[in-house]
């Protein structure tokens, strides 16, 4: 099959241009009501019968480009069979241990503004698996009748495939294919694709030079260690195994000097333009915090200034940002410089519509704070803020603890943390201990990718931040198993220091009820209050309910019943 671009695409000294003329299209709302979820029956149903590592965890070595990786001959022949959708658009693809889904939602926003039809693949999702799937300009979850009806028109390619790779392919795989297919069928000027696992074997890594508008690796870190190598220099390889000949990479960091290193070797060898979001030529600051119908956001200064074979400009004062934090702030001047880039490469990108873009954008379960409503709806009264972030390795608990002590420099601070159990749970604790102590933790558990496998035993949680604490010199006391009772099994009136001493009260830290439950959060309230000497009442405190993004997506389930 011939490559199908858009008419508005033209090619101009081998690279892929976007013409200045490019009209505005309307784009589709993709949200719908709660019932549209049925109408997945069948289709989940299938999904659920291949290979899911999201559940089951990923295979040692799966992630390398060696005889251990992932096989990406079977999705190249699978997409094969679909038509090669893969090649009928530009496409922007983004790698990184941290801050991916973020750029990949700055950089969508920013396009959508400037009215180019977007197609944006990430993971994981929260509620439902429509959200890794956004097309158009609305930017929300594909439609439940679009993902079905293009699950009806791919099923039998599919079966052909599944049964002539005997069984192999994987849940991931195929959803990648489909939304391929879905961003060819809706004629997208151009994907946003968030890399899986790593870069160099992922399901993704199928973009060829010629498709390849621009690659961008964030970060690179320890998460999925064994997987990607045991190394962080083997991280960095699997990451940038996205980059292609001739085609410009954007690197976010900051990088230590050997791990950039690596990421620059490999652009030298592909001839591939680098454009670091942390060049000396870049300036941004956040100015302070303000609040719009009481939700935080930053405000903050990006000027980029670039010069050299790719020469990017843009000053911009006061941009709002809705995601808090440092990390956030260099995810949208990551996204910043990619769309730079992509003006440079001739796409018409104004700065109008990068203020706009990085301004409007939000996402779930990234520093995301319930309104009053949605707290009341747990059945609190709204006197505490409660922050819900999927923060799970030991670079985002340190952000996490950043936004913390930005939002709520005084107020009494609840923690309720469940894992998966293949993180670093030491180091993820030593990092949020570290910043705003907390005056509770309460340890849970809840399923990962809809099983229960991978989960962390919350009494392993419980010893392992206790540990933690006395490492740090803090002082806790048990609050019993279950301090979701009304009679804890210890008097917290009783805990709180002497008068005139100067000590803090001891840090309370305890087993929540298994699975996580909105009574969870309500325990955390009252613990707060108890542990504020009776004070909490009117400061109300915060309550950050964080350690995985699957126990995000149980909050939100929560508002939905």
């Amino acid at each position: 099959m011939v490559a199908r671009f858009p008419a508005s695409l033209r090619w101009s000294g081998g690279l892929l241009r976007a013409s200045s003329s490019s009209p505005r299209r309307r784009g589709v709302s993709a949200m719908a009501g709660r019932g549209e979820e049925a109408q997945l029956g069948g289709f989940l149903e299938y999904m659920d019968r291949l290979r899911n590592y999201e559940r089951s965890g990923v295979p040692r070595g799966a992630g390398t480009d060696s005889d251990d990786g992932f096989d990406l001959g079977r999705m190249r022949r699978l997409l094969r069979r679909l038509g090669d959708p893969h090649t009928h658009y530009p496409s922007v693809h983004i790698a990184g241990t941290k801050g991916k889904g973020s750029t990949a939602a700055f950089l969508s926003n920013i396009m959508r503004e400037q009215g180019y039809r977007v197609g944006c693949y990430s993971s994981p999702h929260l509620l439902t698996i429509r959200e890794r799937i956004s097309v158009g300009q609305h930017g929300g979850p594909v439609s439940a009748a679009s993902l079905r009806d293009l699950f009806d028109l791919a099923k039998e390619s599919i079966d052909e495939s599944i049964e002539s790779e005997n069984g192999s392919l994987t849940h991931f795989e195929v959803f990648t294919a489909l939304s391929f297919l879905l961003f060819s069928r809706e004629n997208v000027d151009v994907a946003i694709v968030e890399a899986g696992l790593g870069g160099a074997r992922d399901a993704t890594n199928v973009i060829r030079n010629s498709e390849l508008a621009a690659a961008v690796i964030t970060t690179v870190g320890k998460e999925h260690l064994a997987a990607l190598g045991g190394s962080l220099q083997s991280i960095a390889v699997a990451k940038s195994g996205i980059i292609k000949e001739g085609r410009p990479v954007v690197i976010g960091g900051p990088f230590s000097t050997d791990i950039e290193q690596i990421i620059r070797d490999r652009a030298f060898l592909t001839q591939s333009p680098v454009i670091s979001a942390c060049d000396t030529g870049i300036r941004s600051i956040t100015r302070g915090i303000g609040r719009d119908y009481a939700k935080p956001y930053q405000s903050c200064d990006i000027f980029v200034k670039i010069s050299g074979d790719m020469p990017l400009y843009v000053e911009l004062h006061d941009v709002k940002l809705q995601l808090l934090g440092d990390h956030q702030r260099q995810n949208a001047v990551t996204a910043c410089c990619t769309a730079l880039c992509l003006r440079e490469l001739g796409w018409n990108v104004s700065d109008a519509s990068i203020r706009a873009g990085l301004e409007k954008t939000q996402l779930p379960g990234r520093s995301q704070f319930l309104t009053q409503d949605e707290a009341s709806v747990l059945g609190l009264d709204g006197a505490s803020a409660i922050l819900i972030d999927g923060a799970h390795t030991e670079a985002s608990a340190k952000a996490l603890s950043d936004v913390i002590k930005t939002v709520e420099p005084e107020g009494p601070v609840a923690l309720i943390v469940g894992m998966a159990s293949d993180k670093e749970h030491l180091a993820f604790a030593a990092q949020l201990l570290s910043g705003r102590r907390p005056d509770v933790v309460l340890l849970t558990e809840t399923g990962i990718a809809g099983g229960t496998a991978r989960s962390m035993p919350a009494s392993s949680l419980r010893d392992i931040w206790t540990g933690a604490a006395l490492g740090q010199g803090i002082e806790c006391a048990g609050i019993g198993a279950n301090p979701g009772d009304e009679a804890p099994t210890v008097n917290i009136d009783h805990l709180a220091p002497a008068a005139g001493t100067g000590k803090p009260a001891p840090m309370l830290i305890g087993c929540g009820a298994a699975p996580f439950s909105r009574d969870l959060i309500k325990a955390a309230s009252r613990l707060l209050r108890r542990a504020d000497g009776g004070g909490g009442a009117a400061r109300g405190g915060l309550i950050c309910v964080t350690g995985s993004m699957h126990m995000v997506a149980a909050v939100l389930q929560q508002l939905e019943q």
